[in-house]
């Protein structure tokens, strides 16, 4: 079933075009990774689908509705969103943090619920004896973790994610994509995430977006979509990938180790 759409999305900075002709759509339960080079438009992207930048042109719709008709409040109940940079200079509390992502459905006063949905986060994301640390005492790849416990509890049926694992080192990394991807199969949610390691976005992504100079090249599983081929087109570089695995990898060859050169 789709859940969230994209159509003809176009977004400009002034008058220099970033994106063109975007679309695609995401299941319920699905993961689409978004790959591609430094400057390609991902941010962007998420930020268009988030309602953060307004686009150019084109349509967001979740389930059948237009996000850009709908007040940010609602947009909040339906959509979370984790950044790619996160600082913090407040003494707000790990738990305190968790916690406003629970705003969208606060009125006057914390229920036991939203308590509950904050520790149940906490504990996804192994933040548990960090719940009452100061969150500008942590580091960049712990800060990490706490935003994306913050939009688990917001409890959204979409959530964007750009570049969650990019502080983090290679156990919580794949930690957080585990966590992910079991949470859109086991609640029927709609990711969207922002990835540069394309090993680990083919392993833990149902699909991945390909991205270049702000269009799409390629949209597909992992296994059609990561060839040699567009990453040489794509990334310029040469790359050998591998099928003997459960998901395909890639390993890049040095430019000094290609064939016929010594």
């Amino acid at each position: 079933m789709v859940r969230l759409s994209v159509s003809d999305l176009a977004f400009s900075y002034r008058d220099r075009p970033v994106l063109s002709d975007i679309a695609f759509c995401v299941d319920a339960g699905e993961v689409l990774g978004l790959v591609g080079p430094n400057g390609c438009g991902k941010t962007t992207l998420i930020k268009c689908v988030d309602g953060i930048l307004t686009p150019c042109r084109g349509r967001v719709a979740l389930e059948g509705q237009d996000l850009a008709r709908m007040h940010r409040r609602e947009v909040a109940r339906l959509i979370a969103y984790v950044p790619q940079s996160i600082t913090n200079h407040t003494s707000s509390t790990v738990f305190e943090t968790v916690l406003m992502g629970r705003r969208p459905y606060l009125n006057w006063s914390v229920r036991p619920e939203d308590e509950e949905k904050v520790q149940e986060a906490l504990s996804l994301l192994d933040l548990d004896d960090l719940a009452f640390r100061q969150v500008r005492e942590l580091s960049g790849g712990e800060r990490q973790r706490v935003m994306i416990a913050r939009a688990i509890a917001q409890e959204t049926k979409a959530i964007l994610l750009d570049e969650p694992t990019s502080s983090l080192d290679v156990h919580h990394q794949m930690a957080v994509m585990e966590v992910i991807r079991s949470l859109a199969e086991e609640r029927d949610l709609s990711v969207v995430i922002a990835v540069h390691d394309l090993n680990l976005a083919a392993a833990f992504c149902h699909r991945l977006l390909v991205m270049k100079q702000g269009s799409i090249q390629g949209n597909g599983i992992p296994a059609d979509v990561l060839t040699a081929a567009t990453i040489r087109d794509v990334y310029g570089i040469d790359a050998v990938v591998k099928h003997d695995l459960a998901t395909p990898y890639m390993v890049p060859v040095p430019s000094g180790r290609r064939r016929g050169k010594t």
